[in-house]
């Protein structure tokens, strides 16, 4: 119950990785070898692209979804940052650390961006901007109105970055029709490799590297690329895109585990229900019992679910996307998330309803 932490690596993926494993070859090099691994990675990288509807010659491999998020927003070129707050941390840390004027961009109680307050701040930020507002939220699955974002973003002659990595294969992601001028992603979100991200830029998009070198990736990324992993990212991408069509079942195993536990307890809380969210996402509030205190009983019932974002080191802090939204620390921290994949079954849902119903006739007794 912890796919948005990450999901299990496919079997399609590890064959194809362990067989590419088996040859050798530096895809910088001009020999046999070197073009095989180089052929690999420009299949992988036409897959990539029909993932999310963009240019093969603008997908950048790289380390994961949080190096691809500092490459954007520390070398956009950008004279200042508009960040949402609820943004992965690695997306805030990153725009800490750029060096221009950084603005917060506010959401609403449902977890969507003010686009209110964003027009606002575009009027005043200094230009040219780089907004970053995230497609589908990690902890709440919340989607955000990105082609309206980035509509607003073109009036104001800004580029707008979106963090991908928790839409894709859970909802329909085209470049083109988002507007967006980046896109990143993490392969091993949706079945692939851990270790492997991409960076998405629009034709007209500026990216400073990172990472400088040998001027792998068109100069974008440095580095021998990872072959074995970006060939199994590929092959995840395949699938995941063909399983866009099928999450409505996801949403329907959601909803019941959602209906369940409110009935359960009138005083549970579902974060952002009437906002549009991923099918696979769930965030609830049992008042009163800590979130990592649930995770432990989950866990001792032989189920995983998160307490705030999984990509902190075991840290255990409140959770800065459910602050922004305006929860008193006091029900944050009685938090989990909850999401689903591919291999959940309706029995993992009953599983998880009966785990947490115990709990909370446990937490209520005392």
């Amino acid at each position: 119950m912890d796919y948005n932490a990450t999901a299990p690596i496919r079997q399609t993926v590890i064959d194809t990785v362990a067989k590419t494993m088996r040859d050798v070859g530096n895809p910088s090099s001009v020999h046999t070898a070197g073009r095989t691994s180089r052929r690999i990675i420009e299949e992988a990288r036409s897959k990539i692209a029909a993932l999310v509807g963009a240019r093969v010659r603008d997908v950048t491999f790289c380390s994961g979804g949080t190096e691809a998020n500092n490459a954007v927003i520390r070398g956009s070129g950008a004279a200042s940052i508009i960040i949402s707050t609820v943004e992965h941390d690695c997306g805030l840390a990153a725009a800490a650390l750029a060096g221009v004027p950084t603005f917060s961009l506010p959401v609403t109680k449902s977890g969507v961006i003010d686009m209110a307050a964003l027009a606002a701040i575009l009027q005043d930020a200094p230009k040219p901007a780089l907004v970053s507002v995230m497609l589908a939220n990690n902890e709440t699955g919340v989607i955000q109105p990105v082609a309206e974002v980035a509509a607003l973003a073109k009036e104001h002659g800004a580029k707008l970055h979106t963090d991908a990595v928790q839409a894709v294969g859970k909802i329909p992601v085209d470049c083109a029709e988002l507007g967006v001028d980046y896109l990143t992603l993490s392969a091993h979100k949706i079945g692939g490799p851990q270790g492997v991200g991409a960076i998405v830029t629009g034709p007209t998009a500026p990216l400073a590297p990172l990472v400088a070198g040998g001027g792998q990736e068109l100069g974008r990324r440095s580095g021998t690329e990872n072959v074995a992993g970006i060939a199994g990212f590929g092959v995840a991408a395949l699938e995941a895109l063909a399983e866009v069509s099928s999450t409505e079942r996801l949403g329907v195993l959601r909803d019941k585990f959602e209906v369940a536990v409110t009935q359960a307890a009138n005083n549970a809380i579902i974060v952002g229900p009437d906002a549009p969210r991923t099918a696979n996402t769930s965030c609830v509030i049992m008042p009163g019992v800590k979130g990592e205190t649930q995770v432990m009983h989950f866990d001792l019932n032989g189920i995983c679910v998160s307490s705030g974002s999984a990509c902190s080191s075991g840290k255990v802090k409140v959770s800065h996307v459910l602050s922004a939204m305006g929860y008193s620390d006091d029900l944050a921290e009685a938090s989990i998330r909850v999401s689903l994949g591919r291999q959940t079954e309706e029995a993992d849902i009953e599983a998880l309803i009966k785990a947490w119903t115990s709990l909370y006739e446990r937490a209520a007794v005392r």
